[in-house]
């Protein structure tokens, strides 16, 4: 399975933890990232999230979302259907960062684009997309409840 974090996703163990939901979104991303460190899932990043952190100040929390990042398989790049996509998406109300995002991801094919940002997710809930995007805790959950079903 293919994983795509966006930047929301990848700042989140670094987050004020003492909020509830952050705690909950920070233990599911960093599930979500051992399984792909123990090479059961891929984690896939691109040139939208380099972009995108490029504008992180805090160099202390740069460098360890970077080094999350260093377990990435694959590095997606932008290009002009990704470009072109991506504005389709910001005529949906989807901002311009997010659109690369969900652009990337789509056209390459990865399985799911996980964020923890609320109004990314309702506008994509809308939308005719070619893959899934979904808060971690929640998605982690009905993978996990599958794969206990199914006994994997």
């Amino acid at each position: 399975m293919r994983v795509y974090l966006d930047v929301c996703c990848l700042n989140r163990p670094f987050d004020d933890l003492t909020q509830e939901r952050i705690q909950f979104e920070s233990d599911a991303v960093l599930a979500i990232l051992s399984r792909c460190q123990a090479g059961k899932w891929a984690l896939v990043s691109s040139e939208a999230v380099e972009l995108e952190l490029n504008k992180t100040r805090d160099n202390d929390k740069l460098k360890k979302i970077f080094a999350l990042l260093s377990m990435a398989e694959e590095k997606l790049k932008l290009n002009e259907a990704v470009v072109s996509r991506s504005l389709e998406f910001q005529k949906n109300g989807i901002k311009p960062m997010d659109s690369l995002h969900l652009a990337v991801a789509e056209i390459s094919k990865v399985d799911v684009l996980l964020t923890t940002d609320d109004v990314f997710l309702r506008n994509t809930i809308r939308m005719n997309l070619n893959i899934t995007v979904a808060n971690p805790v929640t998605w982690y959950m009905e993978v996990m409840r599958n794969e206990w079903q199914h006994g994997n």
